[in-house]
């Protein structure tokens, strides 16, 4: 029979990873995760999957990040009825996670659909509630790191700590050949870990593999190798300078792992007198129960940082709303990550406009998302479709990100030489997998082995005498690296309110209004 792996995500971008092994012993997933950035590569989430869920026999969990997991509720719903393999820590994520990401669908589509209603749109359907997440995860089963477990027969996996959150997993797979063919051994990276993270130990694996899938998220960019302390230094000097510009520091915070991070570290500061006494507010629901999560698998001190005298968690909506009458002296960490749903939206939405307040992105932005916009240094923006004029300071801070860069990776991959048939780059957009494969090249891993798969490319890993049916390809090669006409869309109308405010008659507006009609209507 013949074996091969399908690439549903994550190629050519970094979510949405989705693995689909179709083998002797039954199809299986490793990941099935939730797409984000641009609203193209978002619509992903609600059309049907490449393939039948219903012969999804299991899955494979790398860790509890949504753009690995968010989409298991999905395959739930639509027939799968197999088992999804993951770490215990993995596992008592998952148990809030889910659910809060059904609840975050059924409120988005709400207000989506009160606007639909206004317009004369059709409603839409989200894409699970959050009784579907609840139902999922009746599907969890928790595996041990470095354990041999048999899946279906011929088939066995073995988890490795990928040292990026709470949890999380390289995974080895081993496929017992049918006769006359030999077994074939491969390994998937996950997300690889940057072995300096406040929870985490440095990422591992085996050698001598077949076939290696390896993330390539900041396959382009190298970090200066830092200290704790030195690391705590660049965020106190971020944090002071945003307090002494006199308004509230807005930080958009991935609530697993990365706001856990942050929140040891600001303890510590606030504890050596390297930053004065100021009020953090956690305004996420998941951040908060992820904390006590956290919590149970760290050492006393770590635990105890987490419960820190200056930290606030807003314990309801009511609560968020009335942080908008907050002026300065805040700090605000709230999720999502990259400023794509969630209650930052409505903190941004509050403070950007203000030149006294500060934005600290700290995790990864994804093209197309609006971190990425206002890290592009974009002066106007919309949210919830309202323009907002950008004077707040928008700062970085990269030292908090949970992937491992360039030359971590680099060396996590030469220590599992030799592979001996292919090394697939997956999980980064294209600028960052070209320059990372080259880089490769240039530490004499053979050019030949290097693949740069593109979404939904099926790539046969051994031949059988059955056809499988192809894949459709449902995104072009680069969808997955770019924004898309609906950034373009929010900056022209951006563009065009500002036009008609600069012109200084009403004639004149009504000149450029028919100028613009006119393109329309022979376009």
């Amino acid at each position: 029979m013949t074996l091969s792996v399908t690439f549903c995500g994550a190629a050519g971008g970094v979510t949405g990873s989705c693995y689909l092994l179709r083998t002797p012993a039954g199809n299986f997933l490793i990941d099935c995760g939730m797409f984000q950035g641009s609203k193209t590569v978002k619509e992903l989430n609600y059309g049907p999957f490449p393939f039948d869920a219903r012969d999804i026999r299991a899955v494979l969990l790398t860790h509890a990040h949504i753009d690995h997991s968010g989409l298991i509720p999905k395959l739930v719903k639509a027939g799968f009825v197999g088992v999804v393999f993951a770490t215990q820590p993995t596992c008592d994520l998952l148990t809030y996670m889910l659910p809060d990401s059904g609840y975050i669908q059924e409120t988005e589509v709400e207000r989506l659909n009160r606007r639909n209603a206004r317009r004369g749109r059709p409603l839409v359907e989200p894409i699970y509630t959050r009784e579907d997440a609840e139902t999922a995860l009746q599907r969890l089963r928790a595996v041990e790191y470095h354990e041999w477990i048999e899946i279906a027969p011929g088939f066995e996996v073995r988890y490795w700590d990928a040292g990026h959150i709470l949890g999380s997993a390289s995974i080895e797979v081993r496929i017992d050949g049918e006769p006359g063919h030999k077994t074939r051994h491969l390994l998937f990276s996950g997300d690889i870990g940057t072995g300096e993270a406040v929870f985490n130990d440095a990422p591992e694996g085996p050698a001598d593999v077949d076939y290696l899938f390896v993330e390539t998220t900041y396959g382009d960019r190298e970090r200066a190798d830092m200290s704790a302390n030195e690391r705590r230094t660049m965020l106190a000097n971020e944090v002071r300078e945003a307090l002494i510009a006199g308004g509230n520091l807005v930080i958009p915070s991935f609530a697993v792992a990365r706001t856990q991070e942050l929140l040891v570290d600001l303890a510590a500061l606030f504890n050596s007198g390297q930053l004065p006494k100021a009020d953090v507010f956690i305004d996420s629901p998941l951040a908060q129960r992820a904390t006590e999560v956290f919590a149970r698998y760290l050492d006393h001190d770590d635990a105890r940082a987490l419960n820190h005298p200056n930290f606030h968690m807003v314990p309801d909506v009511e609560a968020s709303i009335q942080l908008a009458r907050v002026k300065s002296g805040a700090i605000i960490v709230s999720a999502s990550g990259m400023c794509d749903a969630g209650r930052v939206r409505y903190h941004l939405k509050n403070n950007l406009w203000r030149p006294e307040c500060t934005v600290l992105l700290v995790g990864y932005q994804a093209a197309g998302s609006m971190g990425r916009i206002l890290l592009s240094g974009a002066k106007n923006v919309r949210i919830h479709g309202d323009p907002i004029h950008v004077r707040a300071r928008v700062r970085n801070l990269d030292i908090y990100s949970g992937h491992a860069d360039q030359q971590t990776l680099l060396a996590w991959v030469k220590a599992r030489l030799p592979v001996h048939r292919a090394i697939f780059l997956t999980h980064g957009e294209n600028p960052a997998r070209t320059t990372f494969r080259d880089l490769l090249a240039a530490n004499d891993v053979p050019a030949k082995l290097l693949s740069l798969p593109s979404l939904d490319e099926t790539v046969v890993l051994r031949r059988g005498k059955e056809h499988q049916p192809p894949i459709a390809r449902r995104l072009g090669a680069d969808a997955m690296s770019r924004e898309d006409w609906h950034n373009d869309y929010a900056r022209t109308l951006t563009a065009l309110s500002e036009k008609l405010t600069d012109v200084s008659t009403n004639k004149e507006r009504e000149k450029l209004l028919a100028k613009l009609a006119s393109v329309i209507d022979r376009a």
